[in-house]
């Protein structure tokens, strides 16, 4: 219960998806899955009213908060004058994440459903985070992590795992926010692949061909590369092959590794 002597919260604006996580032993858990230390900079995508900024200023060395509400901001400014957390008021899609931490840093984030897949893509730009958690819904969670043939995997199971390994943590009802979404959300975390399928100047052309091949995924592959590429179905044949890719195979059964093979021999 609020005290009369602390300010009023600032209203909940739905245009920004704000719904707000307060149970600490489940905000714990997050930063569990951050596991910082009193050396490390952590940035946190959307701070809110600072329930997990709380938790991560007592054993982050430095925490960089990002919130796009300017009263929330106004009023974590305020809150955490003189501490070890900064507050950025900012559009974290417009923020240069590497730049603001200054260096090695984890990221975590409470994302608002509406633009989930475009902060996950942001966040994968380099430098990257050494670790990521996010809290998400419940079904771009399982996207994810799944699995080449699973009726989840598409182009953001394989654009992420083709540079990270995806670690579905736990899950949270909806029932835990105020106010509550319309659906269950999931704790992920990403860590950066030892050993990526694609090189740091392949990425961009990775993400293209696998989004453009999975706005076909009903079409056969021979068909797909077809309209990617003019050449005659004896050519797709023999590229397939080569890629070691089934010409009558759909798109979500190919694993990251063959869309791999498959970039590299259309940019031959």
């Amino acid at each position: 219960m609020r005290r009369r002597d602390e300010p009023a919260l600032p209203p909940i604006r739905k245009s920004l998806g704000q719904h707000f996580l307060t149970d600490r032993r489940i905000l714990t858990r997050i930063v569990d899955a951050v596991h910082p230390t009193t050396s490390d900079t952590v940035v946190e995508i959307g701070p809110g009213r600072g329930a997990l900024t709380e938790i991560l200023r007592e054993r982050a060395g430095r925490v960089i908060a990002i919130e796009l509400d300017r009263a929330l901001a106004a009023r974590l400014r305020e809150r955490y004058a003189g501490s070890n957390v900064e507050v950025v008021e900012a559009d974290v899609l417009k923020t240069d994440l590497g730049a603001v931490a200054g260096g090695a840093y984890s990221l975590v984030g409470n994302v608002p459903y509406y633009i989930t897949t475009p902060i996950l893509f942001h966040a994968l730009r380099r430098p990257r985070a050494e670790r990521s958690v996010y809290l998400v819904q419940r079904e771009v969670a399982d996207r994810m992590a799944a699995s080449a043939g699973e009726k989840a995997y598409g182009a953001l199971s394989v654009n992420v795992q083709a540079i990270a390994t995806v670690e579905a943590i736990f899950r949270i009802p909806a029932g835990a926010f105020h106010p509550p979404p319309k659906v269950d959300s999931a704790v992920v975390r990403i860590t950066p692949r030892t050993d990526p399928v694609v090189a740091p100047d392949e990425e961009q052309r990775f993400r293209e061909l696998v989004q453009g091949i999975f706005g076909m995924r009903r079409k056969q592959m021979r068909r797909v590369v077809r309209q990617l590429q003019p050449i005659t179905a004896v050519q797709a044949d023999q590229l397939l092959t080569e890629a070691d890719i089934e010409p009558e195979a759909r798109p979500e059964t190919l694993t990251v590794h063959q869309f791999a093979n498959l970039m590299r021999r259309m940019t031959r």
